[in-house]
């Protein structure tokens, strides 16, 4: 047995991004007792949007054993966990997981529901501490409770981040997130050293459900949306006055970097004061002039990136960001996620990488990051990891293009690499 996660004929796998949540019901305990008769008349007229949620295959995000059973035969030794089920008091609306309280009364109930899932996730981790590690999850509606929330959630040991949802455009109950007014949540979360999460899915407008388009607009603009975030947050001078502070794109792919990344090296210069240009320079201002790098710089050092469903085809941002920024992850239990062939997916996303690129994305960013015990994950990865001969042995000729072609189906087992592979003569 090896004694370090960087050594030995097996790669450490955490994947960067799953997710987790109790049955309905099982979240009553952990709300107030004064909010539970309000939660019995919700949760009996509640009905579920997402077929995955109601049927069998639903107790992926709860059950303990059955879940690391299926870890292990995936080949996954630790996994950060995103919020899945519903917690109390959400609506029902496909917008579920996208739009932020809107009024003192939503934002007190949906408030008590997220802490509820904040607080079922410390038992959820406490049945397996080393391989799993969560989220604190906050809404930006109220700084004050949300800064509360994080310090509560330091104390548990269990958490590795913090993940803040992205505001939408025009949102009236909400500032956005270049706004002062969240100054203290960052200086919080560099103090103790929390990274800044965000999933895709947050951060859409809201938007008519009832049209012919509405369902394909919806999914296909959501990571697009949260893709606001980091502009926002460099233009804000966050990365400037925070220069400790780690902030984790996830499940938004990759593609994006570069092209945004460009054009706010191309912007931000000829924004400032100093070189008084007279068309850019008018959309300056003082948070721009106080910016002492690129945005490029800022990103390179400040940001990482979930890069879930990753594809050979992607090994760009490889050579841009550097290995030590990218992490890998399943999206268990979605369908559209790798499970139960991620050893297949990691061998045809990162077969050309070298040893010590892949033991980064796989298991040593998200370790560094999140506050995984990586030596303890060893012992796990020697039992069932994916071996380094077979995930450096390419696959052939496959014909996958990028992992969308050959996903989302009802979850049997996950995505199958082989599945829907173009066909052969």
């Amino acid at each position: 047995m090896r004694a370090k996660w960087d050594q030995g004929d097996r790669y450490v796998v955490i994947s960067a991004d799953t997710h987790a949540g109790a049955d309905l019901y099982d979240y009553r305990p952990y709300l107030p007792s004064k909010l539970h008769a309000d939660f019995d008349a919700w949760a009996e007229t509640y009905t579920s949007p997402f077929d995955d949620l109601i049927i069998a295959t639903a107790k992926r995000n709860w059950d303990h054993e059955f879940r690391i059973g299926e870890m292990d035969a995936d080949g996954v030794a630790g996994e950060l966990l995103f919020p899945n089920t519903v917690p109390p008091f959400f609506p029902t609306s496909p917008n579920i997981t996208i739009s932020l309280p809107r009024t003192r009364d939503e934002l007190e109930k949906r408030w008590a529901g997220v802490r509820a899932h904040n607080r079922w996730q410390v038992d959820f981790v406490a049945q397996a501490p080393t391989r799993r590690r969560g989220l604190i999850q906050i809404f930006p509606n109220d700084i004050d409770t949300a800064v509360e929330e994080i310090r509560w959630g330091v104390e548990q040991g269990c958490f590795g981040g913090v993940l803040v949802p992205a505001v939408s455009p025009g949102d009236e109950a909400v500032a956005p997130l270049f706004h002062t007014r969240y100054e203290p949540l960052w200086a919080l979360c560099q103090d103790l050293d929390l990274t800044i999460v965000q999933h895709s899915g947050a951060g859409s407008p809201i938007m008519p459900m009832d049209q012919p388009a509405s369902n394909p607009v919806l999914i296909t603009e959501m990571a697009s949306w949260a893709q606001r975030t980091l502009p926002h947050l460099i233009l804000a001078g966050v990365f400037e006055r925070y220069p400790d502070l780690r902030f984790v794109p996830t499940e938004q792919g990759t593609y994006w970097v570069r092209m945004q990344v460009a054009t706010l090296d191309a912007m931000v210069p000829s924004m400032k004061t100093s070189a008084d240009n007279r068309t850019y320079g008018i959309f300056g201002g003082s948070s721009v002039d106080e910016l002492t790098m690129a945005p490029s710089e800022y990103v390179k050092r400040n940001v990482y990136f979930g890069a879930s469903a990753f594809s050979p085809y992607e090994g760009d941002i490889i050579k841009y960001m550097g290995a030590d920024h990218i992490l890998w992850g399943s999206d268990y239990p979605h369908e559209e996620g790798t499970t139960p062939d991620s050893k297949t997916a990691i061998q045809w996303s990162l077969h050309t990488q070298t040893e010590e690129n892949v033991r980064q994305i796989l298991a040593g960013n998200a370790g560094r990051l999140y506050g995984f015990d990586l030596d303890a994950l060893a012992p796990v990865a020697d039992r069932i990891g994916p071996r380094l001969q077979d995930v450096h042995q390419p696959l052939g000729d496959t014909g996958y293009v990028a992992p969308p072609a050959f996903q989302y189906r009802p979850f049997e087992g996950g995505l199958a690499l082989k599945r829907l592979a173009p066909a052969r003569s």
